[in-house]
């Protein structure tokens, strides 16, 4: 197999060819690498393309100048360090402005980025700086860097690092660098930050960087497995950058929320997706910020993966549930909306009196909760759940679902506002090739194809194809349109005893829809039958027991009360009366714990860690099946 050839510091062969381009080149691209896109934002002349919160509360701007002068800067130090091609620098970070700062000022030298999530503990991190033979790690805060210090303490020996860098002013500890130190620096320097003027020899070693270079190392979230640093080319990167969004018409005139972590590659594509357009971005690096960042900013497109609009939804409907008057006037908004659902999908206004009453006083509510100015909804990261897409679709927001994975950078297919289908994640991107293998397995090329997992031979070989066709892992269909469907993870399967099998994410998603569910988790892979795990929403069911008066003191008293029992198995058999017998969870199990990515239940991209959960509750599950032998079917 043609497989990328990595030289012994971590750069890629000079001569290794874009093996997983398919038919497909990059000619005709507006871009063949991400430092053309640093260069087109450098020249935009946007008095405020980056906007970001002060201690104050108060919105700061970075102008599209700024933004240049400051990747120079930092460019330069690293340099000075002996930072060269294919060098990896870390970034440990909540998403803010510097992030794209260190993002940009990494690649324009021909550096390797490896984006790290700031939840991971200091095993982890240390774990992936040492595989990554990062020299450089720039982190966010004072906690972050205790985080990379305790892994320096623990593993100093299999680290290459030399050198951190802190974005956080406050605090800096004696063998750390502050990035703002770094930017003052700059600024004392002729062709400081505030300067108009260029660096002809900066722009040249930036223009030098080529399509088939390595840009960053982003380690999988691991839901099955250790993770793997998928290697991404500036060409693999560019190429989806260009085509993702080309029916979406996003102007100057745009702008968005950076709150998706930036080390998932789907925040990271939006982002580019948002220079490329010279649009605005604000970053919120909390997400208990998001709803009054959206209210501040008000931007006019707005992504999140399908956990953020079925925790927008839970939040609507719990809001309602206090009054049963507003819980009425909710009911029939949503059963107006599904009579235009038609007109909503298709970007059209309905002109019914109904509605336009039920937008009055339900609909636009909703819309000011996000700002008030979004036009464009798209959701990724995993599906989103026809049942949400529908309730969505009802209150008059037309979610776009798209599809990809990080190791095709990402977007496979994505719905636009030009050629959408509810339940379906859209057409193929004009450059991607797809096609399903005898098993339903989704098989693609393309230019955005990533090279391989780092370090990782064997792993890279059993994912393609002898054609170079990348297995992706999910089961799809395909319609007649050319509209795709993912059904679920080839993986994540379950084939009962009688050999049937069962996806478990469509009928996850119909629980989630449910106030009172925030995850479920079907089990059954080789028993006779399915059964499900739920994780509660417990600030809906404790509000809920409080009415019903029952007085558990412990989360652990409250699901195990009888009522609590009845409540969720009311909710399973609504759910099991729109599945075949055979897909029907015929036990279940609400447990004392509410999943959340901190205690490891979830990816950062909200995906259940399956393996995880089967390991932690293996006596509940054992429970479960205890009596299979006997039972019936």
């Amino acid at each position: 197999m043609n497989q990328m050839n990595v030289d012994a510091n971590g750069k890629l062969a000079a001569t290794t060819p874009l093996a997983r381009a398919g038919k497909f080149s990059s000619e005709g691209n507006a871009l063949q690498t991400v430092n053309d896109l640093f260069l087109r934002v450098a020249g935009t002349n946007r008095s405020r393309m980056l906007l970001w919160q002060d201690d104050g509360g108060e919105w700061q701007g970075i102008s599209s100048g700024e933004i240049y002068q400051r990747v120079r800067a930092l460019a330069k130090t690293f340099l000075e360090w002996g930072i060269g091609r294919g060098d990896r620098i870390a970034i440990l970070s909540e998403n803010r402005w510097e992030w794209a700062i260190t993002d940009f000022a990494t690649l324009a030298i021909g550096a390797v980025d490896v984006p790290i999530y700031p939840t991971l503990t200091s095993e982890q991190i240390g774990e992936l700086l040492r595989d990554s033979a990062s020299r450089v790690v720039v982190v966010s805060t004072r906690a972050q860097y205790d985080k990379v210090a305790a892994a320096v303490l623990t593993n100093a020996d299999g680290l290459s690092l030399e050198h951190v860098v802190m974005m956080d002013s406050a605090n800096t500890p004696a063998d750390a660098v502050s990035f703002a130190a770094l930017m003052r620096a700059a600024e004392g320097k002729s062709g400081g930050l505030g300067s108009a003027d260029t660096d002809a020899e900066f722009d040249a070693l930036v223009r030098s960087t080529r399509a088939s270079d390595l840009a960053t190392l982003i380690y999988t979230s691991g839901t099955t497995g250790e993770p793997k640093g998928v290697m991404l080319t500036h060409g693999n990167i560019a190429s989806n950058t260009c085509f993702a969004t080309k029916e979406f018409g996003f102007t100057p005139e745009d702008g968005c929320i950076s709150f998706l972590p930036l080390s998932h590659i789907t925040a990271r594509a939006l982002d580019y997706a948002m220079f490329f357009y010279g649009a605005q971005i604000a970053y919120c690096p909390q997400f208990d910020k998001l709803p009054a960042t959206m209210k501040q900013v008000r931007p006019t497109v707005f992504v999140g993966v399908p956990r953020v609009y079925e925790k927008i939804r839970q939040g609507v409907e719990q809001k309602s549930a206090a009054s049963k008057m507003k819980a009425r006037i909710l009911a029939w908004a949503v059963g107006v909306g599904a009579r235009h659902q038609g007109d909503v999908l298709d970007g059209k206004t309905p002109g019914s009196l109904t509605w336009k009453i039920a937008n009055k006083l339900v609909y636009s509510k909703i819309g000011e909760a996000f700002g008030g100015r979004v036009h464009t909804f798209i959701s990724g990261g995993a599906p989103l759940g026809i049942d949400t897409g529908n309730w969505f679709a009802s209150v008059g927001i037309s979610v776009l679902e798209g599809y990809g994975l990080t190791e095709t950078s990402p977007v496979i297919a994505i719905n636009t506002p030009v050629s959408h289908r509810m339940g379906s994640v859209g057409k193929p991107l004009p450059n991607v090739e797809c096609k399903l293998a005898a098993d339903d397995e989704l098989l693609v090329r393309g230019p955005g194809i990533f090279q391989g997992y780092w370090q990782k031979l064997v792993a890279t070989n059993e994912c393609f194809d002898t054609e170079q066709w990348f297995m992706t892992g999910d089961i799809a269909k395909i319609d007649g349109d050319g509209f795709l469907y993912i059904t679920d993870r080839k993986k994540e399967l379950l084939k009962t005893s009688g050999g049937k099998l069962v996806a478990p994410q469509p009928i996850e998603s119909k629980l989630k829809t449910n106030l009172l569910i925030g995850q479920a988790a079907l089990v059954g892979d080789r028993h006779k039958f399915v059964c499900v795990l739920i994780s509660p929403n417990f600030a809906a069911l404790e509000a809920w027991a409080q009415t019903e008066g029952i007085p558990a003191q412990t989360r652990r008293e409250l699901v195990a009360d009888a009522r609590v029992i009845a409540l969720y198995k009311d909710i399973v058999d609504r759910v099991n009366g729109t599945l075949a017998n055979f897909e029907t969870m015929k036990r279940f199990r609400v447990v004392a714990d509410e999943w959340a990515l901190d205690s490891g239940e979830l990816t950062p991209s909200m995906k259940l860690k399956r393996r995880v959960i089967t390991e932690r509750y293996a006596g509940l599950i054992a429970d479960l099946y205890a009596d299979e032998a006997t039972a019936r079917a």
